[in-house]
């Protein structure tokens, strides 16, 4: 029995830079947020602003250990999502996407709670199917160096659907693609980041491969809104879905982009391709259009004009 008259929402990986995003538009809506995050790449700073609100609680927790609290909705996002950070401990990276979603599962399951897996692109590896599909099951090397989180996001998956064939658990899965906006991790690696960080340091922009290789960029509002709206869908609908910017660019196009809304003269510097790096990545989001009604609305150049100005913020206090 509910004795709250508010939601009561469980965001794991909170203080990240998805999560505090989302933790954010979830108390603009009136819900009681508790943030749970062990601070391996979430910072407390991400979250500041919002410690002062007495419908948000921050906790300090791995998810690898169980967690016992009482809430209605659990956001499960907890788990390093670029390759620098997920490789640096690749055991610990299957453990918080494998053993995290067992506790977090086991939690909803006791508490009766609905629960959404921040799933990835990476479930599809590096795709021969183009624009991807959900029904695409994908072309992942499981011995690889991204292994630890394609393959521990996989299992994820596995283990929220066979909760709910065999515990009738409410769940719902998301694939996210590649995301950018204000409070990125400067040193995740990801290209966003690296490359405005670069350009605002007059440094050569790093781009790996001849640059051909495709990524499409969804705006982080865009993105909170299409998970709000999946945590929000009916009962028939479980995703997998698809949940990302459809409009596809070279990795050389949006470092040249970049290089011209930063105003800088930074050059372009060709590196090797890493191992089992995608060569294309575009979602097909025709299903999420159908049942979420969602779409991203913020284009690439609005969304660098947001997300520019939060990196120029750090240099000038010399926090990169």
């Amino acid at each position: 029995m509910r004795y709250s008259i508010r939601k009561r929402v469980l965001v794991t990986g909170g203080a990240g830079f998805l999560g505090s995003h989302l933790c954010e538009r979830l108390l603009g809506e009136g819900a009681e947020v508790l943030c749970v995050d062990n601070c391996f790449t979430g910072t407390k700073s991400n979250i500041s602003h919002l410690m002062d609100n007495p419908l948000f609680e921050f906790i300090r927790h791995d998810i690898t250990f169980p967690l016992f609290v009482e809430v209605d909705e659990i956001y499960n996002l907890a788990c390093p999502a670029s390759p620098i950070h997920y490789q640096f401990d690749p055991v610990q990276t299957t453990k918080t996407s494998v053993q995290g979603a067992i506790n977090m599962l086991g939690l909803a399951k006791r508490v009766k709670a609905r629960i959404l897996q921040a799933s990835t692109s990476e479930v599809y590896g590096d795709p021969t199917m183009h624009p991807q599909r959900e029904e695409y099951w994908g072309n992942v090397n499981p011995l690889g160096p991204r292994a630890c989180y394609d393959e521990g996001k996989r299992c994820a998956e596995t283990l929220f659907f066979d909760y709910k064939r065999q515990h009738g658990l409410d769940i719902k899965v998301g694939r996210i693609f590649n995301t950018y906006g204000p409070r990125m991790h400067p040193n995740d690696g990801r290209v966003v980041s690296n490359f405005i960080v670069q350009s605002l340091k007059n440094k050569p922009i790093s781009v790996f491969g001849d640059g051909s290789q495709t990524r499409s960029f969804c705006y982080v509002d865009d993105l909170v809104e299409g998970l709000i709206r999946l945590m929000g869908s009916g009962d028939g609908f479980t995703g997998p879905v698809n949940l990302g910017n459809p409009v596809e660019f070279t990795i050389l196009e949006l470092a040249r982009k970049v290089v011209e809304m930063t105003g800088t003269e930074s050059g372009v510097e060709f590196n090797t391709l890493p191992q089992d790096d995608p060569k294309q990545r575009q979602p097909d989001i025709t299903l999420a259009r159908k049942e979420l009604g969602w779409e991203p609305g913020v284009k690439l150049e609005e969304g660098l004009a947001k997300t520019i100005p939060y990196f120029q913020g750090l240099l000038n206090e010399q926090l990169i």
